[in-house]
């Protein structure tokens, strides 16, 4: 498989005492390189499951899954784990940060289960957050940043092991609308170097941001459309968080 997510008529059937609930039935999915690609469907739809099988936290039922020309779908949980630590970052709404922990330290973390060296981990973090424009903020706790800044430092985590592909699992619930851009336009310059975003949302006005929507309902794959990128810009009056 030359893309670099391919899913090949994927089904995902959980067993709930009794029943059966078959959260994907035979979605076939192809994710380039650098796309920002934005993953909608109403609750049950099978968006958050379809994220876990991309993720790595989750096998198919029946189906392939290639990641970055790897047939993930049957590897092993320990196989699976490396995967996710050299070829993805993950995002999440709700930030996931240590409360008593620097920035920088947060950062760290991912570096730390890799066994990287100390001095490694703190110049690989400090780059990492000097990215997403929070350079002068590596010794705040989480208490200490705005909601906007917290998602920043999140993202930061999530590229510090220099990943093929983001994902985001509704990365803008928690924040305001002014901060969602800036969110969004930080998501958009990394499509711009060649980084794969993938992104579920519920919100409509957040997937105009990415260049790509796919619209899932019932387990079943049912739009996949390609879209010019909403512009993330905030008005000129307005400072950044």
């Amino acid at each position: 498989m030359s893309s670099l997510i391919a899913l090949e008529d994927v089904t995902k059937t959980y067993q709930m005492g009794d029943v059966e609930v078959r959260a994907l039935r035979g979605v076939s999915l192809s994710i380039e390189k650098g796309e920002f690609v934005a993953v909608m469907g109403h609750s049950g739809s099978g968006k958050s499951t379809a994220m876990n099988i991309i993720g790595c936290l989750d096998r198919p039922t029946a189906g392939r899954y290639w990641l970055d020309g790897v047939e993930v779908s049957g590897l092993t949980r320990d196989q699976l784990a490396g995967i996710r630590n050299r070829t993805l970052g993950f995002v999440f709404q709700s930030f996931n940060l240590l409360s008593r922990t620097s920035a920088l330290e947060n950062v760290e973390l991912p570096l730390l289960y890799a066994g990287a060296s100390r001095h490694e981990r703190h110049a690989r973090a400090k780059k990492s957050l000097e990215r997403v424009g929070l350079g002068d903020r590596m010794d705040h706790t989480p208490s200490q940043l705005s909601g906007g800044q917290q998602q920043r430092v999140a993202i930061a985590r999530a590229l510090v092991n220099d990943p093929r592909v983001i994902l985001a699992d509704e990365p803008t619930g928690n924040l305001d609308s002014r901060t969602s851009v800036e969110v969004m336009a930080l998501f958009q310059e990394l499509g711009r170097s060649d980084i794969t975003v993938v992104l579920v949302t519920h919100e409509p006005d957040v997937s105009t941001y990415a260049g790509r929507v796919v619209v899932l309902k019932d387990g079943r794959l049912q739009s996949d459309k390609r879209q010019p990128q909403a512009p993330a810009v905030l008005p000129p009056d307005e400072e950044a968080a």
